[in-house]
């Protein structure tokens, strides 16, 4: 496998980038706001795991990936210590059925996705119509940043869904990536009243505004943890893409 350094640009991550949205990216890339996760994440890619001894991990912090164009936008919580902190793409490389295959399925299903997996960064795959972020840049110790590193990243969520402006429809994947929205839209003077509460399935219409999408979604994170346990399933995944694409469609 090439080193992962040698396919991706800082400075055009996602493909053909307009020129905002890739200074967005090199700022994120170049991020060194945290130093407990960029401790962790460059210690974890000189490490390695055994499976992927040869690879040159990524170790940097990861911005979004998809089409610039989207209607949908899909926020995560955070890289993966194997996965896309090595590979430098979201939801990529995580193992075969891990949490990257089962989104892309889903997505795959409902014509969001090129592929049904995501493996790693030369594999083909596309979006169409769709874009993740994540909560947070770096892969975090045990999957669990702390309230202050989701509050340092929140400027690069902010700057990069500003770039993503033909957004409609957002899915947040977890209950740590829905706060973060609803965070998001309180700093972009936006207060949904009473607080919504994250489940699986639960849509939140916004106030009409400048703000952004007018529609949240919420869906339970495709961990293994949530996957293996039948917490969630894929036809509760693909579920919530095809309440994501008749919003996106009316």
């Amino acid at each position: 496998m090439k080193p992962v350094s040698a396919l991706v640009d800082p400075r055009n991550i996602a493909g053909s980038l307009s020129a905002r949205l890739a200074d967005v990216h090199h700022a994120i890339v170049s991020c060194e706001r945290c130093p407990r996760l960029r401790t962790y994440c460059q210690t974890i890619a000189q490490e390695k795991k055994r499976a992927h001894r040869t690879d040159t991990y990524w170790g940097r912090p990861v911005p979004g990936f998809g089409d610039p164009a989207a209607r949908l936008l899909l926020v995560g919580l955070a890289p993966a210590a194997h996965g896309a902190n090595r590979t430098g793409r979201v939801f990529t490389g995580d193992g075969t059925g891990g949490s990257g295959d089962f989104l892309m399925s889903a997505l795959h299903r409902t014509g969001f996705a090129s592929i049904p997996t995501s493996r790693q960064i030369d594999d083909g795959l596309t979006l169409k119509d769709a874009y993740i972020v994540m909560a947070v840049r770096c892969a975090p110790p045990d999957n669990k940043p702390v309230p202050e590193e989701i509050a340092r990243c929140l400027d690069h969520l902010d700057a990069e869904v500003n770039e993503i402006s033909r957004a409609r429809v957002v899915v947040a994947l977890g209950k740590i990536a829905f706060d973060v929205w609803l965070q998001l839209l309180r700093r972009r003077g936006v207060r949904v009243s009473p607080r919504p509460q994250f489940a699986h399935g639960v849509m939140v219409r916004m106030p009409d505004g400048p703000a952004g999408p007018h529609a949240l979604l919420g869906c339970y994170h495709p961990s293994r943890q949530n996957t293996n346990t039948g917490k969630l399933t894929p036809t509760m995944m693909t579920g919530v893409f095809k309440k994501a694409r008749t919003l996106i469609e009316a």
